[in-house]
């Protein structure tokens, strides 16, 4: 089995806070994204893809005040993905947008929640989503737990496999294949957590590489090449 860092998640109180804060740290303003009616949320994007790292994007996500969720997904999954109902984080995007997540792709997601079950991980079940893109329709399946968690304060993925269960070629669609280059690219992410062995054996069990892991406070840490040189993120 084989992952790779699909994209990195930025949380923020509105897109138009996330929008301001990308281009005072980036020189850029992201790309128009979508609405996630299932979650309630919408989003901006940009290409981060290099050689290292070829499916890499950058998303910057914030809840939709104007969405209204399904009742039937309510009432599957109670709290919106990547923590985003959690007060405590709330508080904090409230002062300024944050690096709290990444998304890994795998050619078999149903394998790899099975991969991490094997090591007492419940990543949650992969759920079916969609949005409409300029390009056609964007499918997915994607891990999410009924309570929102992340896990690990983020630092263990979550996990999306692209295109329908039948498609010829799922990466067709994919974001990367949407999106210009922006001059923003992704040159390494690095994780320290109090749980790093664990996580290790979890990043190991999906074949995920490319991402150092070290014991330490729990922070996510990636530095990009922009028109604004090294810019470092931390969480």
């Amino acid at each position: 089995m084989q992952t790779q860092i699909d994209h990195l998640v930025i949380a923020a109180s509105t897109l138009e806070q996330g929008v301001a804060w990308c281009e005072a740290n980036f020189g850029i303003t992201p790309g128009l994204g979508g609405e996630h009616a299932l979650f309630g949320t919408h989003n901006r994007l940009f290409k981060i893809a290099t050689p290292q790292f070829p499916m890499a994007y950058f998303e910057i996500i914030a809840i939709n005040p104007h969405a209204v969720r399904p009742k039937k997904t309510v009432a599957l999954h109670p709290h919106r993905w990547f923590d985003l109902d959690k007060p405590e984080l709330q508080k904090e995007l409230a002062k300024e947008p944050r690096l709290i997540h990444f998304v890994a792709s795998t050619p078999d997601i149903k394998a790899a929640r099975m991969a991490l079950r094997m090591e007492g991980i419940d990543r949650g079940p992969a759920i079916h989503a969609e949005r409409q893109t300029n390009k056609g329709v964007l499918h997915w399946q994607i891990s999410v737990r009924a309570d929102g968690q992340r896990l690990f304060d983020g630092a263990l993925p979550t996990l999306i496999q692209w295109g329908k269960t039948d498609a010829v070629d799922p990466l067709r669609l994919h974001p990367r294949n949407t999106l210009p280059r922006s001059g923003v690219t992704l040159q390494s992410i690095a994780i320290t957590h109090p749980s790093a062995e664990k996580l290790q054996a979890a990043y190991a069990s999906i074949g995920l590489t490319g991402v150092s892991i070290s014991e330490g406070p729990a922070n996510i840490k990636a530095t990009f090449k922009t028109p604004k040189g090294i810019v470092v993120i931390a969480n």
